[in-house]
């Protein structure tokens, strides 16, 4: 170890929000010449924590000390002040502008009044030749490659030599070499004393690049220390907490008979890597995998809302398999997107005219004008037999409750008949009756006869439901288990460490 004493310490955070605890006397500490690993499952808090230090979110309560001075950081402006760096795991990147601008962004060096483009090429050929990358500071970033676009992110954030670099999610979307190009950077930044607070969901990682590590889980720290004393068992164990009685609301799975879809070799360069897969009728899928890990992006790309580079799709039609593509599967599927207000629901509209979306063609009368008796009938039906709470089917979507938005979204679907149910965080930022209900209904859809995928980042959630597990680690199938699997068993399965020693 480098250090006696911490250079970054963030002592009692606590953020509350209305009905919600995010943090609750949360630490954190990080050393000069050291990188700290902040580990916690989806939604234990690390993006509260990071956004407080960076000054994006204000605290509550608690101190953030730099070099044991207390200091206050109330926005990014101050974070940057004091030396705090992050790069961020989406590349926030202009790509029509060159690299020395985007390095730049809102803060080019000015020479009076106007731009000092000479002093801003030559400080970003400094840092890239520092970074040892081979394109130039006058380069376009649109003609970069991702890997290539992470070291423009990076050099962002080195341009201002920090003291304190916040490293998010940064191997998501890089090939092995790239990894071991980054790995390079921060040993090279630990040398030239830097902290490092490096965030992960990928177990193997941590140990190659951190001196220590910090867990987090339920806006707590329940862990914290030098990262020898820690096995990925222990990490794993402290981020899930101990094992709990889940109720399983699945009752036992349907029998096999042939699968209602197949899915081989379906590939997507930099993101989904020759998948595979076979779904049946009558039984629940949990797609589980960590953030990053390419769950969304193959779910989006079986139903053709995002590109498929390779891959052969055959969906079951008269007894046989036939080969068909993203747009026929996406026909015959009730997709709920992870983003209900964003892409689910139009939300100046009633919600009548929400429920009746997918059903248009079956609404017209013989003038090819849609028939509002008919359209009225069906919003009636859905609200009754989804308990939508509403003071009329005329009412805004936009002003209902987001459990009620979400029971709109899945009757669109529902109206519709279709064999496959694709559900992306279905109870995402609902309250607890309306996740029970949510799922309650997902099973239900299986037990009529439905095929449904699910992904949820509540792990509990997901195996409350499921009849069997699809896992996802960095855009690969990995490995699939049955609904008697463990949360310690789910965990590793998607954690990048195989060996079991849950067993010892």
């Amino acid at each position: 170890m480098t250090s006696v004493a911490p250079f970054l310490r963030l002592a009692g955070i606590s953020k509350r929000y209305p009905g919600v605890t995010a943090l609750e006397d949360t630490h954190l500490e990080a050393y000069r010449g050291e990188a700290v690993a902040l580990m916690g499952a989806n939604g234990a808090g690390k993006s509260t924590l990071m956004n407080i230090l960076g000054g994006v979110v204000s605290k509550d309560a608690g101190a953030i000390l730099l070099d044991g001075s207390a200091v206050d950081i109330d926005s990014p402006r101050d974070a940057a002040v004091y030396g705090i760096a992050f790069v961020h795991q989406e590349l926030n990147m202009l790509p029509s502008m060159t690299v020395a601008e985007n390095v730049f962004a809102n803060s080019y060096p000015m020479r009076g009044p106007l731009v000092d483009h000479e002093r801003m090429v030559s400080l970003t050929r400094k840092v890239l030749g520092r970074l040892g990358c081979s394109f130039d500071a006058k380069d376009k970033v649109e003609n970069l490659g991702t890997g290539d676009r992470q070291m423009v992110e990076i050099a962002r954030a080195l341009v201002r030599d920090p003291r304190v670099v916040i490293f998010d999610e940064p191997t998501s979307s890089l090939t092995d070499r790239e990894k071991r190009r980054l790995f390079q950077i921060i040993d090279a930044l630990k040398r030239d004393g830097v902290a490092i607070i490096y965030i992960t969901h990928f177990l193997d990682e941590i140990f190659t690049v951190c001196e220590r590590v910090a867990v987090m889980r339920n806006g707590r720290t329940v862990g914290m220390g030098v990262i020898g004393d820690f096995s990925t068992a222990d990490v794993v164990q402290l981020m899930i907490g101990e094992a709990e009685v889940r109720e399983r609301l699945a009752g036992p799975a349907a029998a096999r008979a042939q699968p209602v879809l197949t899915a081989e070799g379906v590939t997507r360069r930099g993101v989904l890597h020759d998948i595979s897969l076979d779904l049946y009728a009558g039984e629940v899928v949990g797609l589980w995998g960590l953030l990053g890990s390419g769950r969304t992006e193959l779910v989006r790309a079986l139903v053709g809302l995002d590109p498929m580079d390779a891959g052969t799709l055959r969906l079951r039609r008269a007894g046989e398999l036939v080969s068909v593509t993203p747009a026929e599967i996406h026909r015959e599927t009730g997709f709920v997107t992870e983003d209900r207000r964003g892409e689910g629901l139009l939300l100046p509209l009633s919600v009548e005219a929400n429920l009746s979306l997918a059903s248009l063609l079956q609404l017209l009368n013989p003038f090819r004008l849609i028939d509002r008796g008919k359209e009225g009938a069906l919003a009636e039906d859905s609200i009754a037999r989804l308990k939508v709470k509403v003071a009329s089917r005329a009412q805004s979507v936009g002003t209902l409750s987001g459990g009620n938005q979400q029971k709109v979204v899945l009757g669109r679907w529902l109206a519709t008949r279709p064999r496959l149910f694709f559900l992306d965080e279905p109870t995402r930022g609902l309250d607890v009756g309306a996740k029970a209900e949510i799922l309650k209904l997902t099973v239900e859809l299986a037990q009529a006869g439905a095929t449904v995928l699910i992904i949820s980042s509540e792990l509990e959630e997901i195996m409350s439901v499921s009849d069997r597990y699809l896992l996802m680690s960095r855009g690969r199938i990995v490995g699939e288990l049955p609904a008697a699997a463990t949360r310690e068993e789910l965990m590793r399965g998607v954690s990048g460490e195989v060996a079991a020693e849950f067993a010892a």
